[in-house]
């Protein structure tokens, strides 16, 4: 397939933070939006935005619970309630604002079989019908020239859209329900960056990196330990990014003039990554499946995605 997929040689890497990755931009009278904005890499990706000059709201299930700070802004969303959305919606637009960074960074990380809405699997509808139909309400106050990052993961190589059985209704596999949502987040970014294109903006997916947060709240310690991530005396046994280091390529893909005219991408580690071999089996060390960037993938996600949410601000 022809593709863009490819590193653009941005100097960053692995270990860049998201203070570095933002470093020189002037964000002065920006606005963003940071879907799970208040913890983990949510976190740093605020605290980076804030400190260049955003201003930052921030949707939250329980906005109580988020510490107020100068330059944000918290309000009550839960992206497994649609209706939750529609009203979070209508009170952002009825401010008369416009958004320059909208940023779905929450998410839920192989959970127990949860189903939420008219039975909808809830890795699937919280990742990603959640963000897709939060955006397609916020598009009439999307910015000329905007950018738009999902934050997918290279849990993506786990599964492509199960067509057949996207709701795991024949038997549920948590990681199987994490894999697909995740190249949903991914073949979401491809189509919106079709569809904005005529008002510059520009989407982007992005893996984060392995990074310890609360996204891991579902795993237990032998889950953990059977993963090879920790010993059994709770040691990592793998490098894992900081939290910070997490925020960068968020917070890159957001800002950096690297990307200015490119959009529709898979990122990591601040670069763009490069498509896995074809023949490969399992989760490689690095990389985007071809299937999470096929475009008539993304086409055929972004039909199924309005009829299930009924929002579609392109119809």
């Amino acid at each position: 397939m022809s593709t863009a997929q490819h590193k653009i040689g941005s100097g960053f890497g692995a270990t860049t933070t998201a203070a570095e990755a933002i470093a020189g931009a002037d964000l002065t009278g920006k606005l963003a939006v940071v879907t799970g904005g208040y913890s983990g890499i949510g976190l740093e990706t605020t605290r980076a935005l804030v400190g260049a000059g955003a201003h930052v709201v921030i949707p939250a299930r329980r906005p109580e619970a988020v510490l107020d700070r100068a330059g944000v802004e918290v309000d009550r969303l839960d992206l497994g309630d649609l209706d939750s959305v529609r009203d979070f919606a209508d009170r952002f637009l009825a401010t008369g604002r416009s958004i320059d960074l909208l940023i779905a960074n929450a998410g839920v990380m192989a959970c127990p079989e949860t189903r939420v809405g008219p039975g909808w699997e809830a890795q699937f509808a919280t990742n990603h019908l959640g963000h897709f139909a939060l955006v397609n309400r916020l598009w009439p106050a999307v910015a000329e020239g905007a950018r738009v990052v999902s934050l997918s993961s290279r849990g993506h190589h786990y599964s492509p859209i199960r067509w057949d059985d996207v709701q795991f209704t024949r038997g549920y596999d948590k990681w199987a329900a994490y894999g697909q949502a995740k190249t949903a987040n991914v073949l979401f970014a491809v189509r919106l960056d079709e569809l904005g294109a005529s008002r510059g903006v520009h989407a982007f997916a992005l893996h984060p990196g392995g990074i310890m947060t609360p996204l891991q709240r579902h795993l237990s310690e032998a889950e953990k330990i059977e993963r090879g991530w920790i010993d059994e005396a709770g040691n990592y046994l793998v490098q894992f990014k900081t939290p910070e280091q997490g925020a960068a390529t968020t917070v890159w893909a957001a800002t950096s003039p690297q990307l200015a005219g490119l959009g529709g991408l898979y990122l990591e580690d601040c670069d763009v990554a490069e498509l896995s071999p074809a023949d490969a089996v399992g989760m490689t060390e690095s990389g985007v499946r071809r299937y999470a960037v096929d475009r008539d993938e993304a086409r055929r996600l972004w039909t199924l995605s309005a009829e299930l949410t009924g929002v579609d601000a392109f119809a």
